[in-house]
């Protein structure tokens, strides 16, 4: 029996499940847009940003579409597709003016916790990719978003970006590479951390570790009875709230099923696993100081795209490569191998099963991937870095993804390489699923939910002015305003103590 608290008096205006930067940014927008607003998170884990947000789980990129090759795909015509990314790097930019606005009003002390300057590049070898990337460039150079980068062919040039990948390459190899001080790396664990612990210490806000979400259903006034069991003791209890956010990362289809909305019906989950090989050397760690990306596999999905990532985590500087893809049932990395059997419905089946009969070359990377041997893995580093051996490196296990499978009217299902918010008509439940960009755009996801959910709200004038206020860019966009856009990226940067940009 479930201890009934079935009224709008005795529960939170607001659930948000999942301690994640998806409900640590929701959590924030709606305390700074309604301060009175109460709120009660739960996680299932004992920590917050375990899952998806942590650092060892999460790409760190800092997503701004500058290195990412997957979000700049090479039309049938053989020109460069660039919507996706400069879409991206609009998005990413209202990230960091959000972030901003917490570091000027001391939510956020110290923001080299959770970001620092790092170079951005693209990295390509072979006639055919190198003419890819000059298309790409060049196209990019249309957008002043992404007027900080520059491009080269010249291999002393590369050597003095990229020393450890250039070094004892063959001279001969016809290379190219992209660069622009305007890259990031962000440590989102770090951030969502900050963010929720400044979160508790507000009035009506309550966190709940080791709490898992077990049922969802609508309520007689138009709400949510949540259902939530104590992972520690056992103790099971019902709560009701007017508003449900489900940020769960991987655990969210399976709640949005439970919800019965009919939004929800027919999506399903793909799970994609992870692995990284973590540098053991401090002399090679402090030879490498840039997040070089190169172009993916065919058939591998957005999170599995290489390269070699200098990282901060923890205030210690590290060196990552990968990530080599793999598959599992499980959607969390601390999940259940029946989460994927126990997601098949009646009303995603067919979606489900179209979707695999269109992606098999996916199937067949994630197989080839999971069948690795060392070896294996040592000479994808080698491409990037010639001279690795593997004494250097020890693998480290990477987060679960669980890519979007929806309903589609031409091949029944599709898989989908992004993020999607699937939300009920009322307003009332949300639900994010997806991955890639994800975190980088977390407040411009949020910000389309609070249009969706909290539209009245929105509409108010009060609402208008704080948006304005955390976001100075909302309500126009940076694409048509290069004049704005200069000054809020000379804004951010100062804010967020990142460096100064140099022309290169």
């Amino acid at each position: 029996m479930f201890r009934s608290k079935s009224t709008s008096e005795t529960g939170p205006d607001v659930v948000l499940i999942g301690a994640g930067i998806m409900s640590a940014t929701l959590g924030m927008l709606l305390k700074e847009l309604q301060p009175e607003l109460t709120i009660a998170i739960y996680e299932r884990l004992d920590v917050a940003a375990a899952e998806s947000s942590d650092a060892w789980n999460n790409a760190g990129t800092g997503h701004s579409a500058f290195c990412e090759l997957n979000y700049t795909p090479q039309k049938p015509d053989g020109s460069v597709d660039i919507k996706k990314a400069v879409n991206i790097a609009e998005q990413f930019e209202v990230s960091r003016q959000f972030w901003s606005y917490l570091v000027e009003k001391n939510i956020i002390s110290h923001p080299q916790e959770f970001i620092q300057s790092i170079p951005h590049m693209s990295f390509v070898w072979g006639e055919e990719n190198v003419d890819y990337l000059r298309k790409r460039y060049k196209a990019l150079q249309q957008c002043h978003l992404f007027d900080s980068m520059v491009y080269s062919e010249d291999h002393a040039q590369l050597r003095e970006w990229m020393p450890l990948v250039m070094q004892h390459r063959d001279p001969a190899q016809k290379v190219a590479a992209t660069y622009t001080e305007m890259g990031t790396d962000v440590n989102f664990g770090a951030l969502t951390r900050q963010l929720f612990r400044y979160l508790e210490q507000l009035d009506g806000v309550t966190m709940h570790f080791n709490h898992d979400v077990r049922d969802l259903k609508r309520a007689d006034d138009g709400g949510w009875l949540v259902k939530v069991k104590n992972r520690e003791t056992r103790e099971k209890n019902q709560l009701h709230a007017k508003f449900v956010f489900i940020g769960a990362g991987g655990g969210s289809l399976p709640l949005l099923e439970k919800s019965g909305i009919p939004e929800g019906k027919g999506f399903g989950g793909f799970p994609v696993s992870g692995q990284w090989l973590r540098c053991n050397n401090p002399e090679i760690i402090a030879k490498h100081q840039a997040k070089v990306y190169g172009k993916a596999s065919v058939g591998a999905p957005p999170m599995s795209v290489p390269h070699l990532d200098t990282r901060m985590i923890d205030g210690k500087k590290a060196l990552l490569f990968g990530p080599y893809a793999g598959f599992s049932t499980k959607f969390l990395k601390n999940g259940s191998y029946l989460d994927l059997p126990l997601s098949i419905k009646a009303n995603n089946i067919y979606p489900m099963v179209s979707a695999g009969l269109d992606n098999i070359p996916l199937t067949k990377y994630l197989i080839a991937q999971v069948r690795q041997k060392p070896e294996d893995r040592l000479e994808a580093l080698r491409e990037y870095f010639p001279d690795a051996e593997m004494k250097d490196w020890e693998l480290e296990i990477a987060g679960q993804r669980v890519q979007v499978i929806k309903k589609d009217p031409e091949h029944g299902g599709i898989l989908e390489f992004g993020t999607e918010v699937v939300s009920a008509a009322d307003g009332s439940i949300a639900a994010l699923l997806g991955a890639s960009p994800g975190a980088s755009t977390a407040v411009s996801i949020m910000l389309n939910l609070l249009k969706r959910c909290f539209k009245e709200d929105v509409d108010t004038e009060a609402w208008q002015q704080k948006l304005k206020q955390m976001i100075p860019s909302y309500g126009q966009s940076l694409l048509n305003n290069p004049e704005l856009t200069a000054k809020l990226r000379k804004w951010t940067t100062e804010v967020l103590e990142l460096q100064q940009m140099e022309t290169a």
